[in-house]
């Protein structure tokens, strides 16, 4: 038992210019050296570019192009006997919604182009149209699951 308080969890507070938890922790995601306020200008810029390119509510898109990516399941090491296996597992909504921003800024990282809300708003669209980098990283882990799924009765 521990000694200490527990901790409070303090929340987050929704984005100022689209009222969204989810679109603030996504720039805190992706905010490097505490940078806050690039961070915010980038997503901004990305969610501008979203609009003016579908011609519809950017936040609806940034929110489709989330859930697109979002894995259901993912494969975690256990080991019995001296052997290890890859055994499937579901994954809790806040770990789902993490790893799917995770994937998108590191995607959007990755590209090619001029300026990072450019690239970010690729990726979204892209993961809104269900194929890039991103949503590739999550088909990819929902077919490891699948094909693992003989070892799914070692779950913990």
């Amino acid at each position: 038992m521990g000694r200490k308080k527990k901790t409070v969890d303090r929340g987050i507070a929704p984005d100022p210019r689209y009222n969204s938890v989810v679109v603030s922790k996504f720039v805190n995601r992706m905010m490097w050296d505490g940078k806050r306020s690039v961070s915010l200008r980038i997503v901004h810029d990305a969610l501008g570019i979203l609009q003016q390119k579908t011609e519809k509510e950017p936040l609806e898109v940034f929110l489709k192009a989330l859930d697109n990516v979002k894995p259901v399941i993912e494969v975690k090491s256990r080991r019995v006997g001296g052997a290890t296996y890859q055994v499937p597992v579901e994954i809790r909504e806040s770990r789902r919604e993490a790893l799917g921003m995770r994937w998108i800024i590191n995607a959007a990282r990755a590209r090619s182009g001029h300026g990072m809300g450019d690239r970010l708003a690729a990726e979204l669209l892209d993961a809104f149209n269900n194929t890039g980098s991103a949503f590739k990283k999550k088909e990819d882990t929902h077919k490891m699951a699948e094909a693992n799924k003989a070892f799914a009765h070692y779950k913990w």
